[in-house]
């Protein structure tokens, strides 16, 4: 079926909004056509992932949008730069680099976005309406955007999500319609100790083995009988859209899509069900990390995606006021910053050896020291996908607890209330 546009839409992209705009809608409808949409839909909001510096070409398109008076039309918050621009960290781009950076992160403010530089945005404010149609980047916030709020996105990438707040309309295709957000697969995790469910390294475990099982599929999970909480479906989300194309997935009783298995298979049979073993649990947790056994270790970072404020707290109770050994970066958004500044953990955690890192985080941008074979530990199932890629460093995955009794003890120390 060929693209249909409206007259208003093709007025957009013949300039009655200006250059900037008319191409926004171009390359909207463009990606309509190839994804074979019928029509383009109005969207609510964006969250723009295009604003990380990857080379010059992402800043010189985004000051094109300034330079043809582009504006977004919908809210449109921003997923992390590559520039910390609280000052609580530094990176070591070089001099260009950093130039570049920080113009591109100007040039979308001055498109109208918000400042947000987050990749948790649904913690900072930013929460769709159930069933609304949106267009947003970053692959934890799809997924977290599609599954805990209920609202609708595709995984929308760097350039085509700003397109879509500039025009205000995104491809009607993929999880925009309701037959493609049915679950074909059912992850059934009844069979594992209740104590693991409970445990805060479960979900990230869980997650990673989803996505590599379920791939680009809709998943339903069953099995867990309490709502895990936020920073828990937060977690499984985003090890699951790093270790799969996972842009939508169902928890029974959990999610709003999935008062039941029933209502989140839509009355069909699903195509396959994954029943989940202990063994399958332990092979996953043990490809979280990239390095076997050692005594070595250089640096622990936290945070991906962004540390919540109750995560904050946590890692306060953790920490306990003692000293830290070893580097530990925890990376957030200004929306946790601010409470951290309010009740004065930040000042508490950094005493203690805790390194901020605010509006990026250590996997996108050089702020880990370059070290030579080394070895970095993580309560994250997304970091520990990407690190060992981005930074260099071996990788030992662990709980929050872990990572803490770790760094106090300047070497890796498990069974620490995992």
């Amino acid at each position: 079926m060929p693209l249909e546009l409206t007259a208003e839409q093709e007025a957009v992209a013949g300039s009655r909004r200006g250059e900037g705009a008319a191409m926004a809608m171009r390359i909207v409808a463009a990606t309509a056509r190839l994804m074979g949409a019928p029509s383009l839909i109005p969207i609510a909001s964006a969250h723009i992932d295009g604003a990380l510096y990857h080379g010059d070409s992402g800043t010189l398109f985004a000051e094109k949008l300034v330079e043809g008076g582009a504006n977004v039309v919908v809210r449109a918050t921003l997923n992390v730069g590559s520039i910390d621009l609280t000052g609580c960290s530094k990176n070591r781009l070089p001099p260009h680099e950093r130039d570049m950076a920080r113009r591109m992160m100007e040039a979308y403010r001055k498109l109208g976005c918000e400042p947000s530089w987050t990749c948790a945005p649904y913690q900072a404010g930013h929460r769709p309406a159930f069933g609304s149609d949106v267009a947003w980047g970053e692959s934890n916030a799809v997924v977290f955007c599609n599954s805990v709020l209920g609202a609708r996105t595709n995984r929308y990438g760097d350039f085509l999500d700003i397109a879509c707040a500039v025009s205000g309309y995104a491809p009607y295709y993929g999880f925009h319609r309701s037959e493609n957000r049915r679950g074909t697969v059912v992850f059934d995790v009844s069979a594992l100790d209740s104590k693991f469910l409970a445990s805060e390294v479960a979900f990230p475990i869980l997650g990673s083995l989803y996505g590599r099982e379920i791939g680009g599929a809709v998943g339903v999970v069953v099995g867990i009988d309490n709502h895990p909480g936020e920073d828990a479906l937060k977690a499984f989300g985003a090890a699951a859209a790093s270790a799969g194309a996972v842009g939508l997935f169902h928890v029974a009783g959990v999610t709003p899509e999935a008062p039941d298995l029933d209502t989140a298979l839509q009355s069909q049979p699903p195509d396959m069900t994954i029943h989940v073993t202990d063994e399958m649990v332990a092979d996953s947790r043990s490809r979280l990390s990239t390095v076997a056994k050692t005594d070595r270790l250089d640096a622990i970072a936290v945070g991906s995606p962004h540390l919540s404020a109750a995560e904050f707290n946590r890692l306060e109770q953790l920490i306990a006021g003692r000293r830290l050994s070893t580097p530990f970066y925890a990376c957030t958004g200004r929306h946790a910053l601010a409470a951290l500044e309010a009740n004065g953990s930040r000042q508490r955690l950094e005493e203690s050896g805790v390194v901020i890192v605010v509006d990026t985080c250590v996997v996108v941008t050089p702020i880990i020291p370059d070290v030579a074979g080394g070895v970095l530990m993580t309560n994250s199932g997304k970091f520990a996908h990407y690190a060992p890629g981005n930074t260099g460093y071996g990788v030992l995955y662990g709980s929050m607890a872990e990572c803490v009794e770790s760094a106090v003890a300047g070497r890796p120390l498990f069974g620490a209330m995992a």
